[in-house]
């Protein structure tokens, strides 16, 4: 029974660090890094400030933890998709529409976690979320080149790129899709497209530009007219 009392305030205490995980989360969220203080954490968690650093060493150590678990959300979520999908063409579209999805319907949680400055210790998790997102895409790069599903090239340097092609297009400084009124489905289509030229996939508007060749009849008709006419 003496060991009772002491579960219990452990229980406790793992209790409300989690509270102020999920607090910290959602102010981050809503308002960024930037307005994440303690004050606000402590306040949507419904707890004392001081409550925060008998949890945590210091804001940039939560500021990690809750990085991490936001982006191994994100992460799952593009796993799953992958998951669901056939091919690896296939599967490679399902991640791609996944994290620009996901991006374009919270975009201050998708400049959060690539881009706002930040406190170093966050910075480094970040590049760390960042390089292990690279190395799946290329791991799924490099599985549809081996089954002939893609052409060969650098499986590296085209996961890169299509990271930077969602993160810039959608939540850079430079991003062109802040104020217009294209629909998301349209904006994500357009980036899967995009993505899938980066990596040498067909994509469903190539058919489309090449131009027919006229009929033979039809070219003779058109010569005749331009000879008559000189």
């Amino acid at each position: 029974m003496s060991g009772v009392p002491a579960e219990a305030a452990e229980a406790q205490a793992q209790g409300t660090r989690e509270r102020l995980l999920r607090a910290a989360a959602a102010v981050i969220q809503e308002g960024g890094w930037g307005s994440a203080s303690v004050g606000a954490i402590a306040l949507r968690a419904g707890v004392a400030a001081g409550t925060l650093y008998r949890h945590f060493a210091s804001k940039a150590e939560l500021f990690v933890e809750v990085f991490r678990t936001v982006s191994q959300r994100e992460v799952a979520a593009m796993r799953a998709a992958s998951a669901h999908a056939g091919s690896v063409p296939e599967r490679f579209e399902a991640v791609v529409a996944t994290y620009a999805g996901r991006a374009l319907r919270n975009r201050r949680l998708a400049w959060a976690l690539v881009y706002e400055p930040v406190d170093p210790l966050v910075d480094a998790e970040r590049l760390a979320y960042r390089r292990d997102y690279r190395e799946n895409m290329a791991r799924l790069l490099r599985e549809g080149i081996a089954s002939g599903a893609m052409p060969v090239h650098d499986a590296d340097l085209a996961a890169a790129a299509v990271v930077g092609v969602i993160a810039e297009t959608l939540v850079g400084p430079l991003s062109p899709v802040a104020d217009v009124t294209r629909s998301e489905e349209d904006i994500v289509a357009a980036i899967v497209s995009l993505c899938r030229r980066v990596v040498g996939l067909p994509t469903g508007t190539d058919g489309a530009r090449r131009p027919r060749p006229r009929p033979a009849p039809q070219r003779r008709r058109r010569r005749r007219r331009r000879e008559s006419a000189r």
